[in-house]
């Protein structure tokens, strides 16, 4: 055992928990979204208030991935406990080498037709890029999950030494949490290195990073108070989507921010509705956790669409990009607003699950998709899948 190791509280083996399909559904539904947001916010119209109110509303996207994100590792470490020096390396493969890679293929389509200096300034811009996430737009997402890999002790530590003050523990991250993105959305004037890359530190998502793990932590009873409170759940979260409408709307009319500020996801209000959104999606989870039928052509769909998903969030920016850009502005030339938003989500999902299908079936499939060449997974069928397989999920 490691020094980085968090320290097991009983040598006795443990099982690895069972599959949870519940966390399927929800990282598939926090995937659409994902598409949403970026859609959206590339072909609203600048005056468009009902397409920025949906984009306020879709923009919950990251905060409920980082909730997940710390599930998933405190419930598959808890399960079974595995030294930093075997977790760490494989974590860092399937997340760090697709980073890297769709962070270069990002880079040179941003400047395949005006690239500006010599090829070594060109290499240093994209060192830079890299190491601040922002080689693309939605790239720093996989910067800030590398960070709670790097966290995962700590984080384990923290769970195991606060039980029986979770309650507390989750109350001073929230109170941190609204504290610093009223910070982020109210106070102007922030220096560059915060203003400008709040986005990508993982201390701006802390409250939902151990949310999920406390959660995990609690994991049956957690899911069992979802199941029995569905109903609850659901009116819940439509009073809360109201509420966060109003503050869209109070901001816009009264306070004079811009459409997009007005619901911009480093907020406040942003944190209670991702709360709401996070446990709405986990009833739907559980629903159909309930009803899922092994074998059946629904079930071995979610399963593909949970395993693909990764790969379809690396790769809907480029056919995003391309549907928009190359070509002269054809398509929105020739599609009218909103009609536009609609037709380029369905076009980036159909062509972001084409990418993701022939990287799986090649072998270029791990740096491409962060997934183990399919083909290879056919021939020799690794252990029961984790409840944290599918890779990451974003904004």
């Amino acid at each position: 055992m490691t020094a980085a190791t968090p320290t097991p509280q009983t040598s006795a083996p443990r099982v690895r928990a069972p599959h949870l399909y519940e966390i399927d559904v929800v990282r598939i539904l926090t995937f659409a979204c994902v598409i949403a947001v970026h859609t959206t916010s590339h072909t609203v119209a600048t005056d468009d208030v009902g397409l920025y109110a949906f984009l306020g509303l879709v923009h919950f996207t990251r905060e409920v991935f980082f909730a997940l994100s710390g599930f998933v590792l405190v419930y598959s470490y808890l399960s079974k406990p595995v030294p930093m020096t075997k977790f760490w390396p494989r974590r860092f493969l399937l997340v760090g080498v697709p980073y890297v890679v769709w962070s270069a293929i990002y880079f040179v389509s941003a400047n395949l037709y005006h690239p500006v200096g010599t090829p070594l300034e060109m290499l240093g811009r994209f060192g830079i890029k890299l190491v601040t996430g922002t080689a693309w737009y939605h790239l720093y997402f996989l910067l800030v999950t590398m960070q709670v890999y790097l966290l995962v002790p700590a984080i384990v530590w923290v769970i195991r030494k606060a039980r029986g003050h979770h309650g507390m523990l989750l109350a001073v991250a929230g109170v941190f949490q609204v504290a610093l993105t009223a910070v982020y959305a109210y106070v102007p004037g922030l220096p560059e290195w915060l203003s400008g890359y709040a986005k990508v530190y993982f201390f701006s998502y802390l409250f939902f990073i151990l949310l999920g793990a406390v959660a995990a932590d609690h994991a049956q009873r957690m899911l069992a108070w979802v199941r029995g409170h569905r109903g609850l759940i659901g009116w819940l979260t439509l009073a809360t989507g109201l509420v966060t409408l109003g503050v869209f709307a109070f901001q816009y009319l009264v306070l004079g921010f811009s459409l997009y500020r007005s619901g911009t996801p480093l907020q406040p209000i942003l944190m209670l509705w991702s709360v709401a959104v996070g446990l709405g999606f986990l009833a739907i989870g559980s629903w159909w956790a309930e009803r899922r039928r092994p074998g059946s052509v629904v079930a071995r769909g979610v399963d593909v669409a949970s395993d693909r998903s990764f790969g379809i969030f690396l790769s809907h920016p480029l056919v995003l990009w391309i549907l928009l850009w190359v070509g002269g502005d054809w398509v929105p030339d020739h599609v009218a607003k909103p009609w536009l938003t609609p037709v380029a989500y369905v076009v980036v999902l159909v062509g972001a699950i084409g990418i993701t299908e022939l990287a799986r079936r090649s072998p270029v499939s791990l740096p491409l998709t962060g997934r183990p060449w399919l083909y290879r997974r056919t021939k020799a069928r690794p252990a029961a899948v984790s409840p944290g397989a599918g890779g990451p999920p974003p904004d």
